[in-house]
């Protein structure tokens, strides 16, 4: 399919329920509102067309750079391309999903992602927290940089409380991360979870809501020390 043949293809499928809700959640214009559900067919259609996906990512429209994340490999990407599409990301599900997912497939993702979390711009730090979380769901332990990991759990708990809003979800989320795929931290990341408690983060007008870490990581072990780690955190 060409780009304007995946662009009407994608229009579509739009609808102004979902359009609405998804700008409550601070989407900004032009996004059309196309269900997830909904782009999987159109997925299917282009999975594996990597320029394809750079030029969705690129029209700036948020559901074909949603889109793009879930057609691009980031394993092909260039950093620099990386760089831009997190410079592009104008909202949190763009930031917090599309980007992580293409930088934690990066050769240099973890290096990536430890220069996004000290931006003071907030989308990106809240991409470089979210790729961090993506690689230590996917990565086996063996290959994970552990002491830099621990260190990340320690320096969660210092500084949560002064970190920008949506940063702080993207946080208490790699704590469940970690307590949840990453063996040798497991423990100290349920120690941390039940420092953090609940973590306030402002959601906005939607009804959205921070998961308790400690509990979150009991449940997605499902009894187990730790659970299998994931192929994908695509979805």
């Amino acid at each position: 399919m060409t780009l304007e043949e995946t662009m009407k293809a994608l229009e579509s499928k739009a609808s102004a329920a979902t359009k609405r809700t998804l700008m409550r959640h601070g989407a900004p214009e032009p996004i059309w509102g196309v269900r997830i559900g909904d782009m999987k067919p159109i997925v299917k259609q282009i999975k594996g067309d990597q320029e394809l996906a750079m030029q969705l990512y690129d029209t700036g429209v948020s559901d074909a750079m949603y889109l793009a994340g879930l057609v691009a490999d980031g394993a092909k990407m260039k950093h620099a391309q990386i760089e831009r599409w997190v410079k592009k990301a104008r909202w949190h599900m763009i930031s917090g999903t599309s980007v992580p997912w293409v930088a934690a497939e990066h050769p240099e993702a973890i290096d990536i992602a430890l220069k996004w979390i000290d931006s003071p711009k907030e989308s990106i730090a809240v991409a470089g927290w979210a790729t961090l979380c993506n690689v230590v769901t996917t990565t086996p332990d063996e290959k994970l940089p552990i002491k830099q990991i621990d260190a990340l759990i320690g320096r969660i708990v210092k500084t949560i409380k002064t970190s920008p809003n949506l940063v702080r979800y993207v946080m208490n989320n790699f704590i469940i991360c970690c307590g949840t795929y990453v063996a040798p931290l497991a423990d100290k990341a349920v120690a941390a979870a039940k420092k953090l408690g609940r973590v306030e983060v402002d959601m906005g007008n939607t009804d959205c809501q921070v998961p308790g870490a400690e509990s979150c990581i009991v449940k997605s072990r499902r009894g187990l020390p730790v659970a299998p780690k994931r192929k994908t955190t695509r979805c």
